[in-house]
């Protein structure tokens, strides 16, 4: 089998693919063959040694992962060879096969193509955990999303937009706005060019968003509190310009602002069964065409550095995945 390594911590170009021995299964487990692993943020995070979690070297990164069932092992009773999954797991996603316990394999219905069931489960779950069990979003609020062209924004436009808010996409670029219009965007504010709390305030009349949802941080975060409506919500999702936010304390005391923190992967640890379930209603609901994820922007596995790069740098709009 085929693996990226990561030896040592650094930057994305000191991954290298290599061949490796295919591990022998154990009872309960299947062998997955990867048709596409999905790319993350957080992925170039762990590989760098820049995150909270710092898994013993050498590891295999990637988290998200579709593809086939290659080999079924003993004790696995609901799986054949042949069967469509997604898996999503802390590492071992980037490489031409996996072994998995079979628990960690759902389904994936017919319609969604291997590259979008790849990156829809930190998408699309972290949305809607943060829409739904968080904030507890309402049809008729509106929804400000930052970070729109990315693919943790681009899933929050478009779960949003089916839980009936008004969304306001905001992005660094007009390209990035057009794929969240396409997402389901009523408005756009491009924060490269304009002010988002001056544009969200005249977005809304004067008014302000009901609910603010923030993976990017830094200095945004603090125009993104400005922006809210009367207890108006802030859901800080990540931090991917890289700066931690220190929110003023005062904007949260005017108008009964509220700060809600959003972790989908500690819950998802905690609650797996809860988490089946809803990655289950997620890939259901693309399949139904009630979720439109964008197709993603595919790399040759060898590439992995070239397609890390790019993801940090943010030249990818939405989603991308690695294909052996």
């Amino acid at each position: 089998m085929r693996a990226v390594i990561c030896s040592e911590f650094g930057p994305p170009e000191s991954l290298r693919v290599v061949e490796q021995p295919s591990v022998p299964l154990r009872p309960g487990q299947l062998r997955v063959a990867i048709e596409a692993a999905g790319l993350n943020f957080v992925d170039a995070l762990i590989a760098g040694g820049r995150y909270q979690l710092k898994p013993q070297l050498p590891f295999t990164p990637g988290s998200e992962l579709a593809g086939s069932v290659s080999e079924v092992g003993p004790e696995v009773e609901g799986f054949a060879v042949g069967d469509r999954v997604f898996a999503s797991m802390g590492f071992g996603a980037f490489a031409d096969e996996i072994v998995i316990g079979a628990r960690q394999a759902v389904r994936v219905p017919e319609g969604v193509d291997a590259g979008r069931a790849a990156t829809l489960g930190q998408s699309y779950c972290t949305a809607v955990f943060s829409l739904r069990n968080r904030a507890h979003l309402e049809a008729g609020q509106t929804l400000l999303v930052l970070g729109a062209g990315g693919g943790v924004g681009l899933a929050a436009v478009d779960v949003g937009r089916a839980m009936g808010a008004t969304v306001i996409a905001a992005a660094s670029s007009d390209a990035k706005l057009d794929l969240a219009r396409s997402a389901g965007a009523v408005q756009t504010i491009n924060y490269s060019t304009e002010s988002l709390k001056d544009r969200a305030r005249e977005l809304t009349g004067g008014r302000g968003v009901d609910v603010a949802y923030d993976p990017v941080g830094g200095d945004l975060a603090d125009l993104a509190l400005r922006s809210l409506d009367n207890d108006g919500q802030l859901l800080v999702i990540g931090f991917a310009s890289g700066t931690i936010p220190r929110l003023p304390a005062n904007q949260i005391l005017l108008r009964n602002r509220r700060v809600v923190g959003v972790d989908w992967g500690q819950w998802a640890l905690t609650h797996p069964d809860d988490n089946a379930a809803m990655l289950e209603e997620v890939l259901a609901e693309v399949s139904d065409g009630n979720y439109h994820p964008t197709p993603p922007t595919s790399y040759p596995l060898e590439d992995v550095a070239v397609a890390l790069r790019d993801l940090l740098e943010r030249r990818i709009a939405g989603k991308a995945v690695l294909v052996p």
